[in-house]
């Protein structure tokens, strides 16, 4: 009998508008290739349709997060953010998620990891990937136990919950890797920017499209996701990623002028797949870009700290404190309100045998 024939702790939650499955790491393999092996038999993959797992066949849905108490003494928890393909046998750890974040702090205090402090818990997480971030998850808790229910409506999940409170610090690093506000990529001129999530910025206009497109429209444009990935790639190398035709990262957000009352209309590769809303990180990284000048997101009008981002399903709102200095512009501070809600708790039984990594 192994650990696996009697089933593994496991937690289903949707965090901000992406869903996955959340472990302690301690429930997990340590050595990295057993466990990247067993969580792509827990989700299914490599299937188009993760039929025999948890995952829902898109990369918004095949979500790991893996959750331990924290040695470092200004958090409570780390926290790593694994994607898992679902069409390939890959498990990788190149970036972290924005949206699994906000069930990082309701997962911890169920798990007894960080106790309850009256009616709002302050759980403090280090995020491990791909670089140390600290991070402030303002958590409601009623009774001892974490509360679910509210009515903070987010753009991206059709249902109300309670909000969760996401503060980041800033970063010595400037916020333009190139050193550039703007490259010339395949052609494109795009800004790269890193405020949390690398990200790779192009006007709608230089793309011949409107960028008010359904997410399913832009995939199905052959011609569009070719220069799209040549401008990825030649990004990922400007960016110092190297060739990242086998990574998640960079990004690709599409920006036009704001149709809803917004300050940016936006469309994101992730990197094949258009996102359904925008990634918090990702969000963080089109705002900080907004609101630096002589970039490609850059609006006629200037604006606050506050960032509204209009995306295929609704808006998205980031509060961004920047140090603006050119391409040596730092971020100081942004926030964000998310939701996220317990969907199972208890045992999950992997596959058998190996899933070929």
């Amino acid at each position: 009998m192994t650990p696996e024939d009697d089933g593994i702790r496991c937690m289903q939650m949707r965090g901000g508008s992406s869903k996955g499955a959340y472990f302690c790491a301690e429930d997990l393999p340590a050595d990295p290739a057993e466990r990247d092996d067993l969580l792509l038999r827990i989700m299914g993959s490599p299937d188009p349709r993760q039929i025999d797992g948890l995952g829902g066949g898109h990369p918004l849905t095949s979500k790991v997060g893996v959750v331990a108490p924290s040695p470092d003494a200004e958090a409570d928890v780390d926290y790593l953010f694994l994607q898992v393909v679902p069409d390939r046998a890959i498990v990788t750890d190149a970036q972290t998620c924005g949206n699994l974040l906000a069930g990082v702090g309701p997962f911890a205090i169920e798990r007894g990891l960080v106790p309850v402090a009256g009616d709002v818990t302050t759980v403090r997480i280090r995020a491990v990937n791909p670089t140390v971030n600290l991070v402030e998850a303002q958590v409601r808790t009623t009774g001892g136990r974490v509360r679910y229910q509210g009515d903070a409506v987010m753009a991206g999940t059709p249902f109300p919950a309670a909000p969760i409170h996401l503060t980041f610090p800033g970063s010595p690093r400037p916020v333009f890797p190139t050193g550039r506000l703007i490259d010339d990529l395949a052609g494109i001129p795009a800004s790269c920017v890193d405020a949390g999530m690398p990200v790779v910025i192009v006007r709608a206009a230089d793309l011949d499209i409107e960028g008010t497109e359904e997410p399913t429209d832009l995939e199905n444009r052959d011609p569009l996701r070719a220069v799209i990935e040549a401008v990825r790639l030649e990004a990922g190398r400007a960016m110092g990623l190297g060739d990242v035709r086998e990574a998640t990262i960079p990004k690709i957000t599409i920006v036009s002028p704001p149709r809803d009352g917004g300050t940016v209309t936006t469309r994101t590769f992730i990197p094949h797949r258009v996102h359904a809303a925008i990634g918090v990180l990702g969000a963080v990284s089109v705002a900080a870009a907004v609101r630096t000048p002589d970039t490609v997101a850059t609006p006629d009008v200037p604006v606050d700290r506050l960032v509204r981002i209009e995306h295929p399903t609704g808006t998205f709102d980031v509060a961004v404190d920047l140090d603006v200095d050119g391409p040596a512009t730092q971020l100081r501070r942004s926030s964000v309100v998310r939701t996220a809600r317990k969907i199972s708790d208890g045992l999950v039984w992997p596959r058998s045998g190996k899933a070929g990594i």
